[in-house]
């Protein structure tokens, strides 16, 4: 990983799923710090209070976030980090279980850098999540911070 102790904000609704994530990531030999945001509104916040505080470096360095999430979806989310200067850089996966053409489509024209359609069997579910913590904390080069 090209982060010395890099930060996954995991914004998930479903303590199973989530619970899950983090264990893949974990197994996967990812090595990060996991915050972890239950709802929208919750991710919003933990956002900008980082970067109000002047905390821009202890922003994640990746955000797993859900489409069907309560109080904010997961792309009116997308839509204030890309609407916020501060936070427009961001990494952001969606990682959820909606195949519907919209929610995918609504997610690319708000700016999501990845799609990820949670695989339903186990071991593929286990190696999805992996995969794209290693691919975007170890091999993406990201651009130098402003």
């Amino acid at each position: 990983m090209s982060e010395v102790n890099p930060t996954i904000l995991l914004v998930e609704d479903n303590p199973s799923d989530a619970d899950l994530v983090v264990r893949a990531l974990k197994r996967s030999g990812v090595h990060a710090t996991i915050a972890r945001a239950h709802d929208g509104v919750e991710a919003v916040e933990l956002l900008m209070s980082t970067v109000s505080s002047g905390g821009a470096a202890s922003l994640p360095q990746l955000i797993l976030l859900d489409c069907k999430l309560p109080k904010l979806t997961g792309v009116e989310v997308l839509e204030r980090i890309r609407g916020d200067v501060r936070l427009r850089h961001l990494v952001v996966v969606m990682l959820t279980s909606s195949m519907e053409a919209r929610d995918i489509a609504d997610a690319y024209r708000a700016g999501v850098n990845s799609y990820v359609v949670k695989p339903v069997e186990f071991e593929a579910f286990f190696e999805a999540v992996g995969r794209v913590g290693h691919y975007w904390l170890g091999l993406n080069q990201r651009p130098p911070a402003a």
